[in-house]
């Protein structure tokens, strides 16, 4: 079975109400369709119905709850919220009332934050800025976490690496800088990420150019130190680095390279060292590879928000939203 099938399968299990709150773009009907009849989540569409039927002509949407912005009973609840969590940011009434119009986003995360939904996909119109700014200032992040990352769950076919070629990469899509406490809380999230997704345990690799100092750098030095970090703050995850690629996935290299390692030559959680580094490892891998890619999905916040490309199918959104629904199965 594909992974994206099994996640598919978890989301039925136990259902959870998702909200997609781009009604301008067809797709945003033709994925709801799929979700209401493969049963695999309950939909909000967020918009005004003039648009909604517009937008959304030719499509079933069976099932679907449609809040229209401008007319919603529940509106003064979330408009009360807003300004709650950001009035010492100057936050009026008239103010909330005019974002929340305007930016669906916003909409969307309160109505999570008020318990009426248990996540969010948007992205396929808006950057991954518009996206997880609201999530942010309305969601927060989880207690204890200091900033929200990205992953790729990558499945590679006819692949003995990894957990049967599956893997998830990290941070691929929202950081540009990191340092070595960053990096530690991205391999913390990265393995309750793969841990919730797949069922099964991860194995973090630290990746750098260098294998347990055969280098020297000021590079390496922030995963060696990143490394050391996540033993003393998260030792139940089995974790090693610095580590090279073909250390981190390869049983013969890693016996030359990191002899003694529970990690190397076994991992399936991959962190690399940059932003640069990890989009371009996806990329490569899902192109010479042809390699499923599914996300980028970030981690970190206290309730599931995703983000989509803004090139993505309905068939992309449909998957989102069964990987948003797991999480919020998670919470």
């Amino acid at each position: 079975m594909a992974f994206i099938d099994e996640i598919i399968a978890k989301a039925k299990a136990d259902k959870k109400t998702i909200v997609l709150p781009e009604t301008m773009d067809k797709r945003t009907f033709e994925a709801a369709e799929k979700v209401l009849k493969q049963g695999i989540a309950n939909i909000i569409l967020i918009g005004r119905p003039e648009d909604i039927e517009k937008n959304g002509a030719g499509f079933d949407l069976t099932g679907a709850t449609i809040v229209d912005p401008f007319n919603d009973p529940n509106k003064q609840k979330y408009i009360d919220k807003f300004v709650e969590l950001r009035a010492k940011k100057g936050v009026t009434p008239e103010a909330a009332q005019e974002q929340m119009e305007k930016d669906y986003m916003y909409y969307a995360c309160l109505m999570c934050k008020c318990g009426d939904a248990d996540g969010v996909v948007s992205g396929a119109c808006h950057s991954t800025g518009n996206t997880i700014r609201p999530a942010l200032q309305l969601l927060k992040c989880k207690p204890g976490v200091h900033s929200v990352s990205g992953f790729f769950l990558v499945e590679v076919p006819n692949c003995a690496y990894g957990d049967e070629g599956r893997f998830v990469f990290a941070d691929c899509a929202v950081n540009t800088d990191f340092d070595s406490e960053k990096l530690a809380e991205i391999a913390s999230l990265s393995a309750q990420s793969f841990k919730s997704l797949t069922g099964h345990e991860p194995k973090v690799a630290m990746l750098s150019y260098s294998t347990k100092g055969s280098a020297k750098h000021d590079d390496v030095t922030k995963v060696a130190d990143a490394v050391k970090i996540a033993h003393e703050k998260y030792p139940d995850i089995d974790l090693d680095g610095e580590l090279q690629l073909d250390a981190a996935l390869d049983p013969t290299v890693a016996a030359l390279k990191a002899p003694g390692s529970t990690v190397a030559g076994h991992a399936n959680t991959l962190v690399f060292p940059s932003l640069e580094a990890g989009n371009i490892g996806y990329k490569l891998v899902q192109r010479l590879a042809k390699a499923n890619a599914y996300g980028p999905v970030l981690q970190g916040l206290a309730m599931p928000v995703n983000d989509l490309s803004r090139g993505c199918y309905a068939d992309d959104i449909v998957g989102v939203v069964a990987m948003t629904a797991v999480q919020a199965q998670q919470q």
